[in-house]
């Protein structure tokens, strides 16, 4: 028999015992904690998707029950089986944890104190961003500096060489982008005497041409002329009339190629947005010798800001590979300050150079904004997108990145069409490089298969240029070069 208690010290005993009770009851009552979003923060060290992180850098956690001292689980980057974690910790942003840089890309939940487990959320792709270009790196070419392109010589300044080199020190243009040739007809104002002439005066001189792709063959051997004639350099102007010739533009660049000199700097100037023309052959023109990138960047004619036009220009001609030297419009009077925004993006976005369309058309304000001392852009950061492609999608930026991917799965078509077939090349491609397989184009993606070295495509003309024609989204205006 149990002697009696004190009726105090029972009470105190009871209400102990559901203190306790209480206590080992909060827990199993209480909800497990739940993640809503999770995005990359501050937002200047992160790319436009909110779900992609550096290695070391800082997620955002929101959701209910989260706590600071929570742990966040992530799936290792050398082992996805085996688990990493970080502690969640409290912050003027809210709740903050830093992915651990042994992480990899994957689904993260939170655990917390008594060992409850959350919703799986993501995935969350930990990707090392490329970093953004701090300095031009120069090509070494005419290319470098400012230029300014002349479609009729005796348009400008009346074709007198003394003013063209005069107004051009004076703007600080380096280099003259003169025309030599049309298609199969070379123009007979780029002479070896005006060349020569303006070299004399300190200018590089470069010879464009604008071509059709009708008869490569002999629109090469015009382009190799003006090389002949003494051009520094050779543009080629590829617009619509070369949309779908995937043939024609490798027929004339190997001819015109084995014309030149391995190291001639040979570029391609064309429409800026690629995805708006999917079935221009840029791809062959940059595989085959055309070394350097010189899009069209006309804002206004676009009609939209120097900003805009210049982040989606660089996001989808970077895959090319070659340095981009952005071609502005000087043209059609636009506001100073717009020509004097793309000098300054041109240069955060890395260019070495630049150029302006046209001498001819260039009021003087436009003058005066091309060679004013200008101030560098402090807190702006490139777009670090990528083209996003996925299975219907078709064209050429489809094409390079199937061109890469055979060079790992040699089963891999190179159609230019995003088909079943490819989505299983590239879902199999991620899975083998750590990338979580969703079978689109992310930044991991692209990194990896640049790395590749691309294959030269089976058929002389992809299936997406001979069937398919794209619905532009908007037009871009096309001078009339010609």
């Amino acid at each position: 028999m149990v002697p009696s208690m004190p009726r105090r010290a029972a009470a105190v005993l009871a209400c102990a015992c559901a203190a306790t009770a209480g206590a080992l009851a909060g827990p199993a009552a209480a909800a497990a904690p739940r993640i809503a979003r999770a995005k990359c923060i501050p937002a200047e060290h992160c790319q436009s998707n909110p779900r992609f992180v550096a290695p070391g850098g800082k997620l955002a956690l929101t959701g209910t029950g989260l706590t600071r001292g929570q742990l966040v689980v992530f799936p290792r980057k050398t082992n996805k089986r085996k688990l990493i974690s970080s502690k969640l910790r409290r912050s003027r942003a809210g709740l903050v944890v830093v992915v651990p840089p042994a992480a990899g890309s994957g689904r993260i939940r939170v655990v917390d104190r008594y060992g409850r487990k959350s919703n799986t959320y993501g995935p969350i792709h930990v990707v090392k961003p490329p970093p953004p270009p701090t300095a031009a790196d120069p090509t070494g070419t005419p290319f470098d500096g400012t230029g300014m392109w002349i479609w009729y010589l005796d348009k400008s300044e009346g074709g007198n060489l003394d003013a063209i080199a005069a107004k051009a020190n004076a703007a600080g243009v380096r280099t003259v982008y003169i025309k030599s040739g049309d298609g199969a007809s070379y123009w007979s104002q780029f002479s070896p005497l005006v060349v020569g002439g303006l070299k004399q005066r300190g200018l590089h001189v470069c010879a464009w041409q604008f071509v059709y792709g009708k008869v490569p063959t002999d629109e090469a051997d015009i382009g190799a002329q003006a090389v002949q004639s003494g051009a520094d350099c050779l543009v080629i102007d590829a617009e619509t009339d070369y949309e779908g010739r995937y043939a024609a533009a490798k027929t004339y660049m190997t001819r015109l190629r084995s014309q030149l000199t391995a190291s001639y700097p040979v570029g391609l100037t064309s429409f800026p947005y690629v995805d708006y023309h999917p079935n221009l052959p840029y791809s062959v023109f940059f595989q085959n010798g055309a070394d350097y990138n010189l899009p069209q960047v006309y804002w206004k004619d676009i009609g939209t800001s120097p900003d805009t036009a210049m982040q989606h220009t660089y996001v989808h001609n970077k895959i090319y590979g070659k340095p981009i030297l952005p071609l502005g419009q000087s043209y059609n009077d636009p506001p100073p300050e717009d020509m004097t925004r793309f000098r300054q993006l041109a240069a955060v976005y890395g260019s070495s150079g630049l150029s302006w369309w046209s001498w001819q058309a260039s009021a003087d304000r436009g003058w005066q904004a091309i060679g004013a001392p200008i101030q560098p852009l402090t807190g702006y950061t490139p777009s670090q997108d990528w083209p996003l492609l996925q299975k219907g999608s078709k064209g050429d930026e489809t094409l390079w990145m199937q061109e890469h991917l055979a060079a790992s799965d040699p089963t891999t078509p190179t159609s230019g069409n995003f088909d079943a077939a490819t989505d299983t090349a590239l879902r199999n491609f991620q899975t083998q490089h750590g990338i979580p397989a969703s079978g689109t184009t992310d930044a991991a993606t692209w990194q990896a298969l640049l790395a590749l070295t691309p294959v030269q495509p089976t058929a002389t003309t992809p299936a997406s240029a001979r069937t398919a024609r794209a619905a532009h989204k908007r037009e871009i205006p096309v001078l009339g070069k010609h």
